[in-house]
């Protein structure tokens, strides 16, 4: 089993005929995910080569979930215009959209955020500012790299798309049953919460890796979330612990106020909810290892 994206997820990519979205449409196919359309209304009825799977270009959203059954988007749209694509994934209904783009508006992301709250919710965002989840050997979407690891019991949710891959590698002789890059951003749609709970109610996920880093509380509210929640073993890893006080570091919500925030902070809040926290990815790598191993 996997969370959210399996064999059977078929992918539309918004923006699929720009540069990234050529490039990363390409590995994602190379990995066996279903790509099943792409959609820019400029160039509607045309479809793309990508070394012999030939892949149909339609107008909208609604157009391709109604021609192709499709099920899932990961969004390659430039940040003006990304707002707008969010909005028409929602307004089709399609279960999960996966917003890759960085440098988005806040109050873009508040807006259409808010918009799919106010649609019900039917459509999961994952993003933005993110690599994307993948569920390996049955599907990849985003632009986590492929081959870096292989199926297995570990299921991990990340802030960080570096770190993600780092930890996919470290345990690449164990293995995942889905990886998932929720993004940096202040606002994002799926949280740690949210794929911590996922992850306990899937029946092939054996433990949960948990990577956060400084800067707001949701590391502080999924500890208090696993203390109450969860029942499998968690790992967890915080960047950050040198990170100067009010400077904004990579993520535009890894910024530091006071003790708020603080790596040292979220560490103390895991390890209360009986997180073990390794002081870098390899030692969170290790302390994964001897649970498992055990």
């Amino acid at each position: 089993m996997a969370i959210w994206l399996n064999k059977d997820s078929k992918v539309i990519v918004q923006g699929m005929t720009g540069a990234t979205g050529m490039k990363h449409t390409k590995l994602m196919l190379g990995d066996g995910t279903n790509v099943v359309g792409g959609v820019n209304p400029r160039k509607a009825g045309q479809t793309v080569d990508f070394d012999g799977t030939e892949v149909p270009v339609f107008g909208t959203v609604k157009e391709a979930i109604d021609k192709t059954g499709a099920d899932v988007s990961v969004i390659f749209v430039p940040e003006k215009f990304t707002k707008d694509a969010v909005v028409e994934a929602i307004d089709a209904e399609i279960p999960l959209a996966v917003v890759i783009t960085e440098g988005i508006a806040v109050h873009d992301t508040a807006a259409f955020w808010a918009y799919a709250g106010k649609k019900g919710n039917k459509t999961r965002i994952i993003g933005p500012n993110c690599p994307g989840i993948i569920t390996p050997g049955q599907s990849n979407v985003g632009i986590i790299p492929g081959d870096i690891t292989k199926p297995g019991r570990i299921g991990l949710v990340s802030k960080s798309g570096t770190l993600t891959y780092q930890m996919m590698y470290e345990l690449r002789d164990i293995g995942f049953s889905t990886a998932v890059g929720i993004g940096g951003d202040p606002i994002i749609g799926t949280t740690h919460i949210d794929a911590l709970a996922a992850f306990q109610d899937d029946p092939d996920t054996d433990l949960i890796v948990m990577i956060g880093e400084i800067g707001g509380d949701a590391e502080e509210r999924a500890a208090a979330f696993i203390k109450e929640n969860v029942t499998k073993p968690v790992v967890g890893y915080v960047a950050g612990f040198t990170a100067p006080e009010g400077k904004t570091m990579g993520h535009a919500g890894a910024i530091v106020s006071g003790s708020s925030g603080t790596a040292q902070a979220k560490k103390e809040a895991l390890e209360a909810a009986g997180v073990k926290v390794g002081k870098t990815p390899t030692e969170t790598a290790k302390l994964a290892r001897g649970i498992l191993g055990s």
